[in-house]
């Protein structure tokens, strides 16, 4: 198993994906150390999001806030509206309850264990092994999608995901080393990344061609196998864009539970298979006959867009005006966003 993983890291070693957030292996080899807190917005980023819509997030957020200290420092309003366009709100609200308990309970420095990493807020098993491996070179199990689908090639593992992960885990763990264990776990996740992808994987290049038992069964193309999903079902709903004559408009901050959560938003009704309508201030509602359109992971979303124009002196039931000048499309949550750029086009 360690001649694997060398095999692995000598792999690694020419062909590291550079990324904004890594320590490339020659300056890990120099003595240079990965920022935990680099590590940590990454992973927290790119949980069920590609790597190519996360770079410039996370430039943008450590460029905003440098150290855990000036994110836990930060406005909620701000955070929420950086994070706009990203999705999985709730990240965004566990990445600020995060720092400030890492500030305020741990002095400002992550904690180094996987145990300790576990207790944070949205800190997960996987998130808890990949910052412990990578930033504080722990011999901690990584098993993203990448690595699932590696060691179910590898070992030829037939049984679908997500009943088989224990025995993949198991695997993976096997094939953890206590040498560099922060390099080989970028290594397998840059393997599943860039040669063994989900189509056609570049098997005639792998580091781990000639173990392989799914490359030899001729069965590499069909791993993982995956339980089939469910239907996904359609939500629908009202959603109101109101603007003032002095060119205001009616917002609303979503609930911090549920979805869109803290995130500034056009009013809406509830999102069922049969919504009543719900205005936030008595006006008179124009149905533009328009349908914003939107896919969360459960269930896709239809929002009929209602519009008005309201007095200046108009006093809403719920929410508040957002002057046209303070007024950012880009800090809305893409499904609101497809809203506004709908009404826009009117």
């Amino acid at each position: 198993m360690r001649e694997l993983s060398d095999e692995l890291l000598a792999w690694y070693d020419v062909h590291a994906r550079v990324m904004p957030w890594r320590v490339s292996p020659d300056d890990r080899a120099r003595g240079v150390r990965p920022d935990p807190y680099f590590i940590w917005m990454s992973e927290v980023m790119l949980q069920q999001t590609t790597v190519a819509a996360v770079k410039d997030y996370f430039r943008k957020f450590t460029t905003i806030w440098p150290t855990v200290s000036d994110l836990a420092a930060a406005e909620d309003a701000d955070v929420m509206a950086a994070w706009a366009g990203l999705g999985y709100y709730a990240r965004a609200r566990n990445l600020l309850k995060c720092a400030r308990v890492i500030v305020t309970e741990h002095q400002g420095q992550f904690p180094e264990t996987y145990d300790e990493l576990l207790t944070l807020p949205g800190v997960g098993p996987y998130t808890a092994a990949a910052i412990s491996a990578i930033a504080f070179d722990a011999p901690s199990t990584v098993l993203d999608g990448n690595v699932e689908r590696v060691m179910a090639r590898m070992y030829d593992i037939h049984e679908p995901l997500p009943g088989v992960k224990p025995v993949l885990m198991e695997r993976a763990a096997v094939l953890t080393p206590h040498a560099r264990p922060g390099d080989y776990a970028q290594a397998v996740m840059d393997l599943g990344a860039t040669i063994c992808t989900p189509r056609n994987p570049a098997c005639g290049i792998c580091p781990w061609r000639e173990p392989c038992r799914a490359r030899a069964a001729g069965t590499a193309s069909e791993l993982p196998k995956k339980t089939p999903k469910k239907k996904t079902p359609t939500r629908k709903g009202f959603v109101y864009v109101a603007r003032r004559a002095d060119g205001a408009w009616l917002m609303e901050v979503r609930p911090e539970s549920g979805l869109l959560g803290g995130m500034l938003a056009f009013p809406s009704s509830d999102w069922n298979e049969d919504p009543v309508g719900d205005p936030p201030i008595t006006a008179e509602w124009a149905n533009l006959g328009l349908e914003a359109r939107h896919t969360f992971t459960h269930f896709h979303l239809r929002l009929q867009i209602m519009a008005a124009t309201l007095s200046e002196d108009a006093v809403p039931d719920r929410g508040h005006f957002v002057g046209k000048h303070e007024f950012r499309p880009s800090a809305l949550p893409t499904a609101m966003r497809k809203v506004f750029d709908l009404v826009s086009a009117t």
